[in-house]
């Protein structure tokens, strides 16, 4: 049975039943380079089949680390960017309570999470550590290299801060180091000592990595049920299995989202519905643009935040360029409700709702916008969660991960490799001064002079 619905009926007036069948060989294709690894970047693809094939030994001490995390701090930050951070980000807003690092302690499963090192913000750094003050905290710096600018930095000024406040040797027994299994500066500053590591595997690229330590260890920490996660992940990799794009949701997604793009549709929306699912669009975005965006290709992945977004972004979507296409998440039972008030006069226009609860509310306007951008001319494409929790996530992740690689492929271009980020980071470098980048920076000096 399947644990997330694929509803593709609010597209029909825009894709024929014909075009399916026209586009399967590309999807048995796809299909074919992904699972017989003949595809490009397929040292990468060590994803597929990790639900099932995850290093179990390395599992149980992650989870010891999250419990001896939650003995001895009360807050973890957690040091990534990019896909060292955003899975873990949204797996804690889609798992907890929206100001769950703001409850009493006994009303919070684990412990405080909070991110640094996804910016170069001296503001953000003080404000958090003005947030943390007095309380015991615990690191977990998240790197393959451990050059990265923005987490390095990070790492630098709460590694002195555990220093200051607990002394050296008590410090780097609260440092957990996410890397590489044998080689870079975090893996050799680690070695040296002494931080518990855990692996970053080579065969997973970032944005893929959720699902390892990379994600498990701040999500283990902040009490979230991980063995469900790899559950529900493992769930997907068993059910998406068929070449079939009609028996296959995920593959389905892929071929409509391509189908689409061939159209003129090239912007995806991920719409959601609750605003603890604003993180899941922010990693899917990056899922999605750094596997696509290539050799001039790809749909542009975008999102927005309902209803919210509709009071700021709705006109353009409804009436703009018809260039978007939406796919919209939805929750079948979300984790709380609460009855729209009764009141004794009706001021508010809003007697017509009283008997309602909120969450019938949020429901009944998801399907009045579809109707309304649906005749606005944007395609829509639905999935339906039926609970806000750990395995449906991890199946949703699966999901998503087998979508792309699909679809990445149906593009002809590598969806596990990113070559065009490497462009920003040497302007940046060489106009810091980087060693090495003397060259570059004369040049990109030059260019800014004229």
């Amino acid at each position: 049975m399947a644990q997330i619905q694929f509803d593709a009926k609010s597209v029909e007036q825009f894709v024929g039943a014909n075009e399916l069948k026209e586009i399967q060989p590309l999807i048995t294709m796809a299909d074919q380079e992904l699972r017989n690894g003949t595809g490009a970047g397929s040292d990468f693809i060590d994803w597929l089949n990790w639900p099932s094939d995850y290093d179990k030994e390395e599992f149980a001490r992650i989870k010891a680390a999250a419990k001896q995390i939650q003995s001895d701090s009360k807050v973890l930050v957690v040091i990534g960017i990019g896909g060292s951070y955003l899975g873990a980000k949204m797996a804690f807003d889609f798992l907890h309570p929206s100001f769950n690092n703001e409850l009493a302690d006994d009303q919070r499963k684990g412990v405080k999470v909070y991110f640094a090192g996804n910016s170069m913000s001296a503001s953000y750094i003080n404000d958090l550590i003005r947030v943390i003050g007095d309380q015991d905290f615990s690191v977990n710096v998240i790197s393959k290299s451990g050059t990265t600018t923005e987490p390095s930095i990070a790492f630098r000024v709460f590694k002195q801060k555990l220093i200051e406040k607990y002394g050296e040797a008590a410090a780097k027994k609260r440092i957990y180091a996410t890397t590489d299994a044998k080689k870079g500066a975090l893996h050799d500053e680690a070695q040296a000592a002494g931080y518990e590591t855990f692996v970053i595997p080579d065969g997973i690229g970032g944005r893929f990595s959720v699902l390892t330590a990379v994600g498990l260890l701040p999500i283990a920490a902040s009490g979230a049920d991980v063995d469900q996660l790899m559950a529900g992940a493992k769930s997907a990799q068993e059910e998406y299995t068929e070449t079939d794009l009609t028996k296959n949701a995920a593959y389905h997604y892929a071929a409509l989202r391509r189908i689409l793009y061939d159209k003129g549709y090239t912007t995806e929306l991920l719409i959601n519905w609750e605003p603890s699912l604003q993180y899941l669009s922010e990693w899917w975005k990056q899922l999605m643009g750094e596997s696509e965006g290539k050799n001039q290709k790809g749909i542009y992945p975008s999102s927005a935040n309902y209803s919210t977004d509709l009071h700021s972004l709705g006109q353009y979507i409804q009436e703009g360029r018809r260039d978007l296409f939406e796919t919209v998440v939805t929750i079948d039972q979300p984790n709380t409700d609460l009855d729209v008030p009764k009141t004794a006069d009706n001021g508010d226009g809003l007697q017509y709702l009283e008997g309602k609860t909120i969450n019938e509310v949020n429901a009944t306007a998801a399907q009045g916008v579809v109707l309304a951008h649906l005749d606005g001319g944007v395609p829509n494409l639905a999935i339906r969660l039926p609970k806000q929790d750990a395995f449906t996530l991890g199946h949703l992740i699966y999901f998503f991960e087998l979508a792309v690689g699909i679809s990445g492929y149906t593009f002809a271009i590598n969806p596990f490799n990113q070559p065009g980020v490497e462009a920003y980071k040497t302007a940046m470098f060489a106009l810091l001064g980087k060693p090495g980048y003397e060259e570059e920076t004369k040049a990109f000096r030059a260019r800014l002079n004229k």
